[in-house]
Formats: C-alpha cells, sequence, structure tokens
C-alpha cells in the first residue's frame, strides 16, 4: 500500500490539511472521527464520537441518509453527490456546498463504513483563466 510508511502522526495531519470537511462511520453506523473540528460548515459535537449517526442527522434528511448508507452497504452504489446553496457568512452570498458520500471497503470489498465528504466549492467554480505554479 502506499501509505504504509506513514505514521498516524502524518496521515492526522493529511487529512487536515485536505480542503474538505470528512466525517467517517463505520460497519456498525457509528461515528468514529472527523476533521476540521474548529472550521467546519456542519459541526459536530465531541459527543457524536460512538453514536449511531441516525442520532446525528436533523429528522428532515434522516430518511434519504439512512436509505444511501443502506446502498453503499449493499454494494448498490459505492458514491453519492449532491450539492446545495449555504449561507457561509451571515449576510453574505450563498455558497455552493457539494457533499458526497463514499463507500469504504477492505480489499476483498467488505464493507467497513462510509465518509461524508463537504467541500465549498464557490471558489472553484469562480476561477477563470489560468494561475501557473508560483504565480
Amino acid at each position: 500500500m502506499l501509505f504504509d510508511r506513514m505514521d498516524a502522526g502524518m496521515v492526522r495531519a493529511m487529512i487536515e490539511a485536505i480542503p474538505a470537511e470528512i466525517t467517517v462511520i463505520d460497519a456498525n453506523d457509528e461515528v468514529v472521527g472527523w476533521n476540521k473540528h474548529s472550521t467546519r460548515l456542519f459541526r459536530r459535537p465531541m459527543e457524536a464520537i460512538g453514536m449511531n449517526f441516525r442520532q446525528c442527522h436533523p429528522e428532515h434528511s434522516l430518511a434519504l441518509v439512512e436509505r444511501l448508507v443502506g446502498e453503499l452497504r449493499s454494494g448498490a452504489r459505492d458514491k453519492a453527490s449532491f450539492w446545495i446553496d449555504l449561507e457561509v457568512v451571515k449576510g453574505e452570498p450563498k455558497h455552493k456546498i457539494l457533499i458526497e458520500f463514499f463507500a469504504l471497503r477492505d480489499d476483498a470489498g467488505k464493507y467497513l463504513g462510509c465518509m461524508e465528504f463537504t467541500q465549498d466549492v464557490q471558489a472553484i467554480r469562480e476561477l477563470q483563466g489560468q494561475k501557473r505554479l508560483m504565480d
């Protein structure tokens, strides 16, 4: 594996450097971790560690999230993407937020859990022209 030489500190630093919010649930549907704790768009209380994801999701979206996790678990899908408009800074225009769910599987294809990957893509959507390295 390509990451075998990385210790836990390096993996943690890498995950924190990713310009997106990541939340992971295990095969038992329990929240096992997340990154960007202090700067998240969708904040997670520390008490969420070890909780079933159903206890952490808003009621209005719970049925859809349950269905999605079931499809990821069963292998009916490996990924789902959707996007929303969200007020990131009060009083400023809304940003486009991309939310993706990925099934996590071992080398044999066994379901290990899933990852929610949330990214503010507004700045990416506004890119124009080119910017070269070191410009």
